[in-house]
């Protein structure tokens, strides 16, 4: 009867650890799956339809061309940057959104010269277009109307009448022969390419004719590469022998 006992004790032992062993791992899955569902679900937020406003758009301003960047946009304010004749300006303002049209007003800070306030309208359904007004802080100079288009700034070094000089190294062939101002233009080009907003108003003119051309900053130090800028100086050191030397060089 003893033995019975004992071994019924037993048995019952080895029930519940199974049992308890069983009920842990079902916690762990649960937990698990759950984990995986949580995961699963997870949406990420819907863009802004705000986030359409965003981006550089380019065209005639007067009688230079502006880059008028929105950097921020929300349903309060928006934040961004004009380039234009050699100046890089920041703006910010407030936007205001009438059925398809935002209407935007944004001042430059007021501390430059040229400084103004922007007024211009954008339509969510045609959001590559921008249509407005500047007007000058200081009152002795004209208002300016400008219609621009939505224009993405890319890096080509393939782009010019120049891309040897963004593509490889030059050698004394490529540049000896060359007149200066033409080894300005091809050291120039260089910066052209990666969107420099160029302040020499010859130069300003010469690039707003290419179709590749989007003036898009006035800070381009970190991105010149390790290639142009040796060709860089080069073309600087053969500049400074044309002009030294005159009819003497090249011919």
């Amino acid at each position: 009867m003893r033995k019975f006992l004992l071994s019924l004790l037993a048995v019952s032992f080895l029930l519940a650890c199974n049992n308890e062993k069983t009920a842990g791992t079902s916690e762990k899955e649960v937990k698990d799956d759950t984990a995986i569902a949580t995961t699963a679900t997870t949406v990420p937020p819907a863009p802004s339809i705000y986030e359409a406003l965003l981006g550089s758009f380019v065209g005639a301003f007067g009688d230079n061309k502006i880059t008028l960047l929105i950097t921020r946009a929300d349903k309060d304010s928006v934040v961004g940057r004009s380039i234009v004749g050699g100046n890089d300006r920041p703006f910010a303002g407030t936007i205001v959104k009438n059925g398809n049209i935002f209407s935007i007003t944004a001042k430059e800070p007021g501390d430059h010269k040229d400084d103004g306030v922007f007024n211009f309208e954008i339509a969510e359904s045609n959001a590559v277009a921008v249509s407005g007004t500047w007007k000058p802080n200081d009152a002795k100079k004209p208002a300016k109307t400008f219609a621009l288009e939505r224009k993405k700034f890319t890096y080509n070094p393939a782009v010019g009448s120049y891309p040897q000089a963004s593509q490889r190294l030059l050698k004394p062939e490529d540049v000896e022969n060359e007149m200066k101002e033409d080894l300005e233009f091809m050291r120039n080009e260089i910066f052209a390419r990666h969107g420099y907003c160029f302040n020499r108003k010859h130069l300003r003119q010469q690039f707003e004719n290419e179709d590749w051309y989007v003036p898009n900053t006035v800070n381009i130090k970190g991105f010149l590469t390790d290639i142009e800028k040796k060709n860089i100086t080069m073309i600087k050191r053969y500049e400074k022998y044309a002009e030294e030397y005159g009819d003497e060089y090249g011919r």
